[in-house]
């Protein structure tokens, strides 16, 4: 790997420690869940639910960084990984534009950081697509 894909490598890994560490303030609510999911949490079951789904795909995907830049043994291929960071692009991508349209400044200025993640997994996996 690249010295420069390495650097994206690692900021990707720091910027998804950090969605960690968001998500699990908000399920001690430190950060209130209103603010969040574009406000269309009703109740703390609904909160658990949806932080939980999304505090373990975040640790998939961190899992996944940690073994394209090779932090961890591989437990999947170099084509599976590829794969998994391709459908993450997809996710990002989208999550961006509907960070675009959500109702809070809050939620909005996560489109910075959403398109950060998408441009970021572009740059290191466009090799897999020669």
């Amino acid at each position: 790997m690249k010295d420069q894909n390495k650097l994206y490598l690692n900021i990707l890994i720091g910027i998804c420690s950090l969605a960690l560490a968001f998500h699990f303030l908000i399920l001690i609510k430190a950060i209130p869940y209103e603010n969040t999911w574009g406000g269309k949490l009703k109740s703390d079951q609904e909160m658990y639910v949806f932080e939980f789904f999304s505090m373990a795909i975040n640790t998939f995907f961190l899992y996944v960084l940690l073994q394209k830049g090779n932090y961890v043994k591989p437990f999947f291929s170099e084509k599976l990984i590829s794969i998994f960071l391709w459908t993450f692009f997809a996710i990002f991508s989208l999550n961006t534009i509907g960070n675009l349209f959500a109702e809070t400044i809050f939620e909005k200025s996560f489109s910075i950081l959403t398109l950060l993640n998408a441009v970021l997994i572009w740059l290191i996996n466009k090799p897999t697509l020669r």
